[in-house]
């Protein structure tokens, strides 16, 4: 299918789901459960709590999705509810984190191409030790092929953030993944 098409399967199933079809909403959860637990992981690490996370996610959503106004805009808001859930669990366990100012990235050429099948594993391991909002933008923007637009209401900043953090994200992973190399 194409893009084009999901989208729009995806959005008569949110309308199912509005209209009371409790077999709509479970094909929802069967659908993006799996993406949200990597989103959700991505945040809070390989902590215990992602499966509670999950099902808070879960909750909120069967409550207020009768109340979303738009049904296109059901992965964005989905992904919202995610993030601020868990930004809550985080800020119960762990400090804020801070942004890395790496100054040599600025200068790092533009990340470009498609990575090997076998260096996948590398990619989550190097994503996994950036920063939260760089890992954040990168999943949003590359697994789940968010716009900059989506993004920027997903985390509720500025578009010119979005750009400026997928750009600095895609150099630290590239640096990451240099450091990685034998």
């Amino acid at each position: 299918m194409t893009d084009s098409a999901d989208r729009l399967s995806e959005r008569v199933l949110v309308l199912r789901c509005q209209a009371g079809d409790d077999a709509a909403f479970e094909q929802v959860v069967v659908a993006f459960s799996p993406r949200l637990r990597y989103f959700l992981r991505r945040i809070l690490g390989e902590a215990e709590c992602i499966e509670d996370v999950l099902q808070d996610v879960w909750l909120q959503v069967f409550r207020g999705l009768p109340s979303l106004a738009d049904a296109g805009a059901f992965r964005t808001w989905l992904y919202r509810i995610a993030r601020d859930r868990a930004y809550r669990e985080f800020r119960k366990r762990r400090p804020p984190v801070q942004l890395q100012e790496d100054s040599d990235l600025a200068l790092a050429p533009e990340c470009g191409g498609d990575i090997p099948a076998e260096s996948i594993e590398q990619v989550h391991v190097a994503l996994g030790r950036l920063v939260q909002e760089h890992r954040e933008v990168l999943v949003l923007r590359f697994l789940e092929g968010m716009s900059y637009e989506d993004i920027a209401r997903v985390i509720g900043c500025p578009l010119g953030t979005v750009r400026s953090r997928i750009h600095y994200a895609k150099l630290a992973l590239q640096s990451a993944l240099k450091r990685d190399e034998p």
